[in-house]
């Protein structure tokens, strides 16, 4: 459970609003928009800042005149704030639930590519089963899902599961992805399947940014392959990739979903050493408790999947749905 006292510093209690209001300056951007956002005045933020800042015996936000950004005391700080407030959110959830019908809200993050499972339509049954309960989704690359979870963004997360994903993510899986390679039809290794990493050691590639799990596949995989890949052309946009591939722009490492969806004709190569299977599941903090909705939507989200004789996503959840 968790310890609202940061909560106690210096003999001194901080106050709940306080830290919404640090919470308020950061996503916002700013003092003002922070205001704006709370409906309060500026100097009210900017008082209670100050006081928490006083309180806890250290600076947490850098100012200039067009900027704030948070100091490393600030991160730390602001981090528990989030994990404190979702633990507050968590108990009204379970509190609105003993009065009946569950409410709340959940905050799910996702991967932009997640076939074979169809999180749009397993939303929709959910929502059916429980209307009061409002839904925000978003979608990233792993690590901006793991920085939602660390800041209190996000309740649930679903992505890959790597081997050296940290223990403070309980994880929930779902599916195991294939990952191959894609090459223009009339690529010169076109015809090759399985397709040696060895081989393309000349190749350009197309490929998410530096950051992504994805690239950080494609980089291991070339290492053991004995090389660094050249990637001269990137992008934040999953399916994209394909389509890069497809007119001849470099060699992609992605899901086998996305080599088989709808676009311009590609040759899919499984890849050798392989074949590279991706354990994808559902992702929240071992240390922040789930609010009622949010582990109603976890637990659902596991049964749906697990499920093999779904209907279509028109159909009625009553009889067939987890």
């Amino acid at each position: 459970m968790f310890v609202l006292a940061l909560i106690v510093v210096h003999h001194e209690c901080v106050e709940l609003r306080q830290l919404v209001y640090l919470d308020a300056v950061v996503r916002h951007g700013g003092f003002t928009r922070a205001a704006e956002h709370l409906r309060v005045a500026q100097p009210a933020v900017s008082v209670q800042i100050r006081r928490l800042e006083a309180e806890v015996g250290a600076r947490l936000l850098h100012r200039t005149t067009r900027t704030v950004a948070l100091t490393h005391a600030g991160e730390l700080v602001l981090g528990r704030a989030r994990r404190a407030m979702a633990e507050l959110d968590a108990i009204r959830d379970e509190l609105a639930g003993l009065s009946g019908g569950l409410l709340g809200r959940v905050r799910i993050g996702a991967i932009q590519a997640l076939d074979p499972f169809d999180l749009p339509a397993a939303l929709a049954a959910f929502h059916r089963r429980h209307p009061a309960v409002e839904l925000a989704l978003s979608s990233g690359a792993l690590r901006r899902l793991l920085d939602g979870l660390d800041h209190g963004a996000l309740d649930l997360a679903i992505g890959p599961m790597p081997p050296g994903l940290p223990a403070r993510y309980a994880r929930t899986p779902l599916f195991t992805d294939e990952l191959v390679l894609v090459t223009a039809p009339d690529h010169v290794l076109a015809g090759t399947d399985p397709l040696p990493m060895a081989a393309l050691r000349d190749e350009p590639f197309v490929c998410l940014p530096a950051d992504s799990g994805l690239r950080a596949i494609l980089d291991r995989l070339a290492a053991e392959a004995g090389f660094t890949p050249r990637v001269p052309f990137e992008t934040s946009h999953l399916p994209r990739l394909r389509d890069l591939a497809a007119h001849g722009l470099g060699v992609a490492l992605v899901a086998r979903s996305v080599a088989e969806a709808a676009g311009p004709p590609v040759a899919a190569h499984t890849v050798d050493p392989g074949p590279q299977l991706r354990p994808v599941g559902l992702l929240h903090r071992t240390d922040t408790a789930l609010g009622a909705a949010a582990e109603a939507c976890r637990s659902f989200l596991a049964r749906w999947m697990a499920r093999t004789d779904l209907p279509g996503p028109t159909g009625t959840d009553e009889d067939h749905r987890p």
